[in-house]
């Protein structure tokens, strides 16, 4: 590798005020800038303008002539991201930027490295990168080839486990017994050596391996890693907090020596350990980099001081992080809103009632976003949305109704409607996989056409021949009976309990949850939302039409429209106006993170909560709801814990339920359900009686809906009406009350008294018996 001649400083540098380069800059920015030797970590919090002290840094290297434009690593997280800083540097030291080879994203530039030194791990420089379809067959067929059960441990999981390895810098020998149960038994090393074999011999990587391999070629191979150590005499990474330990470790490798590393990144904005991201890269970098020099860019050039306020009280809880403090010169704008409400679609309302009157004040659409903490959460605005006709574009996502698994959904109900829609037929009759291929369906077609009849009907007549193997037409009338029952089915059951049914029979949940992966749960967190929705319709054919009629609902893409999409997504972006729904324990934090990840997950929950409160500019508005319909059942809800972090001064609190901001902050503080009073009290006590109440009260709590992903022999336990092992003086236990014993009951309502935090009204499904 032949290093350019260093180019010397430049003597007739602009002083300090003339330089265009720092004019317009604040001091800690123009230090972040000028300090160019030694380790720097700039700690960047969200809108004090890292992106241009970032792109500034840079031209100032290739402008002082420090190092050539070649010599200078600069390494971002999207190719969005790169092209951005590239446009950027291009229009402060024009032509010089197109001689920066080595500004791109971690996989661009591994993959450039990798081209020059794939012999190394058995490749070849002209190796293919395989994508996740390939990815996702290479390991069926080893699967296959081994006798292993596909259905029960899906080449998907073990596509996870791989990935999660290779994100953590382990190849096959490293993996330990547990990370080797992690798939198969036992097998998960084994199959991993495997794959990374046939990679091999197909002169393929995947994306995690161009990492990886560059990787194991520095740790191995000195002469290859002074040869970039010599090369880059400057290196910079945005976005630090985001880096996973394999992207940290080939850094530390190539910045060792010169040390002249400056990574810039937020603490308080790393929100993607499901990626693989860890927190714990930016925190140790001072350990990382002795001596390195922390600059703290804090003025927030955003936000209005109040929601800057309400953002920094509530991440102050988390006790993981450096520090520090944003302050802007905006001058005072309105406090944080949190907005108490009794159930979803009153939320939903209640967001489109203020969307609609910003609009009216002169707001445009586009200015407002909803952000949500999951997907499923987008079906409530939407529906309302479409019935008031207001516009909204779901952005980083599908609309829910176009979402992979709710068409699926959608492409079962309507064949049991309509037999003859033989392109929903087309879409589900090998969806699970149920061995029904290509030619199967070519088989149908041939007949259907011949005879002039619908897909479905074609099926039914071709059981009866030996067109088929006796294998595929086994399968093919085990579906056509399970249609023909399901239909049956649809003049007695609800749409609701029809989908629940279709979607546990058909095996199609099942193979979501065999996949345990986070997409998955999500897909099934979409299906169970899908289910509430439709029970709000009295038949299978209302529900269709409706859907038939938000489908057609696409407005032209040059109309302003209101944004609706998650707080992941939303990293990045930045809003005139900002709804927050969903703030209850459970949903936000989402008990599920919680679950997996303990006190970790819910400080990294924090930090989402964070990264949404600073995406306003001038409002913003917290939103929960005292009861959830889940399931077909109505659970009282309590607000997040983060509602009660929220520093008081910084926000206005209202409710339609009497008491006010008092009743759930006091009651919070205590552990207790802040809406327990409520849903039990008269309707003249204590709530406005509005349509949300309506609905609540002619809820049929006998009904027995049941969960999606649950077997019919545990669709008791989703009962509304009372349970049969807890009765009046039975010694019960509560998650956050502890040991009590019950002394009052009314229907699924529980009176208890327990021995550390008194009386307390809870729902029977929150209790177990001692």
């Amino acid at each position: 590798m032949n290093e350019p001649a260093s180019p010397s400083p430049n003597p007739t540098a602009p002083a300090l005020g003339e330089d265009p380069l720092i004019d317009g800059l604040n001091e800690p920015q123009r230090e972040a800038v000028l300090t160019t030797e030694g380790p720097v970590l700039m700690l960047a919090g969200a809108g004090t303008g890292k992106t241009s002290a970032l792109t500034r840094r840079l031209a100032h290297l290739v402008r002082a002539r420090l190092a050539w434009p070649s010599e200078i690593l600069c390494v971002t997280f999207t190719n969005k991201a790169a092209r951005e800083m590239r446009e950027r540097v291009g229009r402060l030291v024009g032509p010089a930027v197109e001689g920066m080879p080595w500004l791109g994203t971690f996989h661009a530039i591994a993959a450039k490295m990798l081209r020059r030194h794939a012999e190394l791990v058995g490749l070849e420089s002209n190796y293919t990168i395989i994508d996740t379809d390939d990815q996702l067959r290479l390991l069926k067929q080893l699967i296959q080839a081994e006798g292993v059960d596909e259905k029960r441990w899906p080449p998907r999981q073990l596509a996870g486990c791989i990935d999660r390895w290779k994100n953590r810098g382990l190849n096959p020998s490293d993996l330990d017994a547990g990370e080797n149960e992690a798939y198969a038994n036992g097998k998960g090393q084994h199959f991993y050596r495997l794959y990374q074999e046939r990679l091999r011999t197909l002169n393929a990587c995947d994306f995690g391996d161009l990492l990886l391999h560059m990787l194991n070629i520095l740790r191995e191979h000195r002469e290859v890693l002074e040869q970039y150590q010599q090369r880059f005499k400057y290196v910079m990474v945005d976005e630090y907090q985001d880096t996973n330990q394999v992207q940290y470790l080939w850094l530390r490798l190539i910045a060792q020596s010169r040390r002249n590393i400056c990574v810039v990144g937020d603490d308080d904005q790393s929100i993607y350990s499901w990626r693989g991201a860890e927190v714990a890269n930016i925190l140790r970098f001072e350990k990382d980099f002795p001596g390195a020099k922390v600059i703290r860019l804090e003025q927030n050039y955003r936000s209005t001081p109040e929601i800057l306020a309400a953002a920094s009280g509530l991440i102050n809880e988390n006790s993981q992080r450096l520090g520090k403090t944003l302050w802007t010169e905006r001058h005072t704008g309105e406090k944080v809103r949190v907005i108490g409400v009794w159930d979803a679609p009153e939320e939903a309302r209640r967001v489109s009632d203020e969307i609609e009157r910003l609009e009216r004040e002169g707001a445009p659409l586009d200015q407002i976003a909803i952000l949500v903490r999951a997907q499923y959460q987008t079906r409530e605005f939407e529906d309302r949305f479409i019935s008031i006709g207001m516009r909204y574009r779901i952005v980083g996502g599908f609309r829910f109704y176009e979402r992979a698994e709710i068409r699926d959904a959608l492409a079962y109900l309507r064949v049991i409607a309509q037999p003859a829609d033989d392109l929903a037929f087309e879409r589900i009759y090998n969806t699970p996989k149920r061995g029904l291929g290509a030619k199967a369906l070519e088989k149908l077609h041939l007949l259907a056409r011949r005879q002039e009849i619908p897909l479905a009907r074609a099926a039914v007549e071709i059981v009866d021949t030996d067109e088929l193997p006796a294998r595929a037409r086994n399968t093919v009338l085990s579906l056509m009976r399970d249609f023909a029952r399901w239909r049956e089915l649809s003049d007695s059951e609800g749409p609701a309990d029809l989908l629940r049914t279709v979607m546990d029979e058909s095996g199609y949940t099942d193979a979501l949850q065999a996949e345990k992966t986070p997409e998955a749960n999500g897909r099934l967190e979409n299906l169970v939302e899908l289910a509430r929705a439709m029970e709000d319709y009295d038949s299978l054919g209302d529900f269709l039409e409706h859907v038939s009629l938000v489908m057609d609902n696409d407005a032209r893409d040059d109309e302003e429209k209101v944004t609706i999409m998650t707080m992941h997504a939303a990293k990045g972006l930045e809003f005139d106006n900002v709804f927050l729904p969903g703030w209850e324990d459970g949903v936000f934090p989402s008990q599920r993170a919680l679950d997996e990840g303990g006190l970790a997950s819910l400080e990294e929950e924090r930090r989402l909560a964070y990264v949404a409160i600073t995406r306003a500019r001038r409002k913003c508005t917290i939103l929960h709801a005292a009861n959830r319909r889940i399931y077909g059942q109505w659970t009282s809800s309590i607000p997040s814990r983060f509602v009660g972090e929220l520093p008081e001064d910084f926000i206005d609190s209202e409710t339609t339920l009497t008491g006010g901001a008092s009743l759930w902050r006091a009651q919070w503080s205590e552990h207790a359900d802040p809406f327990a009073d409520v849903a039990r009290a008269q309707p003249s006590r204590t709530v406005t009686r509005g349509p949300g109440w309506q609905r609540a009260a002619k809820q049929e709590f006998e009904k027995t809906p049941r969960r999606i992903g649950e077997s019919t022999r545990s669709a008791a336990s989703f009962a509304a009406k009372p349970r049969a092992d807890i009765a009046v003086g039975a010694r019960v236990f509560h998650e956050k009350f502890g040991y009590g014993t019950v002394s009052a009951q009314e229907g699924n309502k529980l009176e208890i008294e327990f021995e550390q935090a008194g009386a307390k009204r809870v729902l029977d499904s929150f209790v177990k018996p001692a």
